[in-house]
């Protein structure tokens, strides 16, 4: 049996020699500066709070693109485009998480910058590596932003929920029928290595996506599509039963799913790389949770109930009995020390979106919260690299020498995630569930946008929707923005 190369996004670019021997020397200085640990107090929010300003000053220090002469929205090597994405939607979260409106104002600026000439996140500078899982991560931060209440644009400019929807009219008419009866291609265009690879964080993106556009707007065409998505995934080998048996999206749910990386169109998609990850349990969690919420019927909601719960008992793997059965490992690298520079950030999203599965379908929180908590506590353990510097193994109890935008990350979105907390009566409180625009959101949509033609007749998107109505340029679009927001003024289950 092949086994495909694993599909983590923009895996196949190798770092220089001299990058490597510069990362092991700040490696090593790192350890040689370990201090305490971050103080972290799991049950007093002001302490979570503060912690997590902490750990989100750290992640912003990677950050130069609001500086004069650089790009919005950018990070340096060897980071990726995608990841930049996804760092915005980690501070938009932690404002949700904190009300620190610090990094509000880059925040804004990148995610405007990044758009492309379109606004729908496909700038000419990226497609020599865009794949459909970067371009989902950008329009998961506008989402974000929509769903949270995060200060809206301003007037002129590309609304978050019109970006989000742009990227899925993108990416609805690359869906591969002629191909392994469906699905997307990692990579968007043909001269791309990756290109005959379908991977589980872009099909499982878009599911994601789907369901969240179809609770927010209420628009049942987008619940489809997440319908459509599952279905693929279920009949092809990147989800299987825990015996290794298929499952079909008509049959009924095991008790476990098994989450594969991805799976080759040269073979028909018949076999799978099963290396699991983090992020893409953590992109089917949140999406299932997004339609067990979105359903209005007792049957669709057992149906994503099941599915939730088998993802969630997949995602064991993850917590292995060696740390407790509690604390979240990235067990296919961080054992053996060989996790590269995209991979560090994974544990962010697992971590966000099983938060989020907890407010979406409370039944599940019980069982997120103490791996949520205990997590937090391991994180804070492995921030203790010097000023605000986050280490990975948070099932280590000292400073494990690494340090990068994806460690921070993760620690940042799991200590984050305890603002979110059951009262006393066992109902939700602040900060409040994703909103949805019959529940006090008010980012405008364009159920048109990305399609280049004013209409969405080919998506099937009625008249329902709700809506209404490089370095030369950088430092003009920095002036734009900046003026423009001058004007615009978990949780802990106890």
């Amino acid at each position: 049996m092949r086994l495909f190369a694993p599909a983590a996004p923009r895996r196949r670019r190798s770092s220089s020699p001299l990058l490597s021997l510069s990362l092991s020397l700040w490696s090593l200085l790192l350890l040689t500066i370990q201090t305490s640990a971050l103080d972290l107090n799991l049950d007093d929010a002001d302490s979570i709070k503060q912690a997590a300003s902490t750990v989100a000053h750290g992640l912003v220090s990677y950050y130069h693109g609001n500086e004069t002469g650089q790009i919005p929205g950018l990070l340096p090597g060897p980071y990726y485009w995608w990841e930049a994405g996804a760092m915005f939607m980690t501070l938009v979260e932690y404002w949700y998480y904190t009300g620190d409106t610090t990094y509000n104002d880059i925040t804004t600026q990148a995610l405007l910058f990044q758009t492309g000439p379109d606004a729908d996140y496909m700038p000419a500078n990226q497609t020599k590596s865009e794949g459909n899982d970067d371009q989902v991560f950008w329009a998961f931060a506008c989402l974000s932003a929509a769903e949270l209440g995060f200060p809206n644009p301003p007037a002129s400019s590309p609304q978050w929920l019109a970006l989000a929807q742009a990227v899925f009219n993108t990416q609805v008419t690359r869906w591969d029928a002629g191909t392994c009866g469906g699905g997307l291609r990692w990579q968007i265009f043909t001269f791309n290595n990756g290109y005959d690879y379908k991977n589980t964080i872009s099909n499982g993106g878009f599911f994601q996506l789907a369901a969240r556009l179809a609770r927010y707007t209420g628009n049942a065409t987008y619940g489809e599509w997440a319908e459509k998505m599952w279905d693929w995934m279920a009949d092809s080998p990147l989800m299987m039963a825990a015996n290794g048996a298929a499952t079909t999206g008509a049959g009924g749910t095991p008790a476990t799913l098994n989450i594969y990386d991805g799976t080759s169109t040269s073979g028909n998609c018949s076999e799978a790389d099963h290396l699991q990850w983090t992020y893409n349990y953590g992109t089917l969690i949140a999406g299932s949770a997004y339609m067990y919420n979105f359903s209005n019927s007792t049957d669709q909601q057992a149906l994503w109930s099941a599915r939730l719960s088998a993802l969630l008992s997949g995602a064991d793997v993850f917590f292995p009995s060696d740390f407790g059965s509690q604390i979240m490992s990235e067990v296919s690298c961080e054992p053996g020390q060989t996790c590269n520079n995209d991979q560090p950030s994974f544990k962010a999203y697992l971590s966000r979106w099983m938060a989020v599965a907890a407010q979406l379908a409370p039944s599940t929180a019980a069982a997120i919260s103490p791996r949520l908590r205990a997590s937090a506590a391991g994180a804070a353990k492995q921030c203790s690299g010097g000023a605000s510097i986050c280490g990975r193994r948070w099932y280590q109890d000292t400073y494990d020498g690494t340090a990068g935008v994806g460690e921070q990350m993760s620690a940042l979105s799991v200590i984050g995630s305890q603002m979110l907390h059951l009262d006393a009566a066992g109902a939700w409180s602040a900060p409040r569930p994703p909103l949805t625009a019959y529940t006090g959101g008010n980012s405008t949509g364009n159920a048109s946008a990305g399609t280049g033609d004013g209409g969405a007749t080919g998506l099937g998107l009625g008249s329902h929707e709700i809506t209404t109505g490089d370095k030369a340029a950088a430092w003009i679009l920095t002036l734009f923005v900046a003026c423009g927001m001058v004007g615009i003024g978990f949780f802990m289950l106890k």
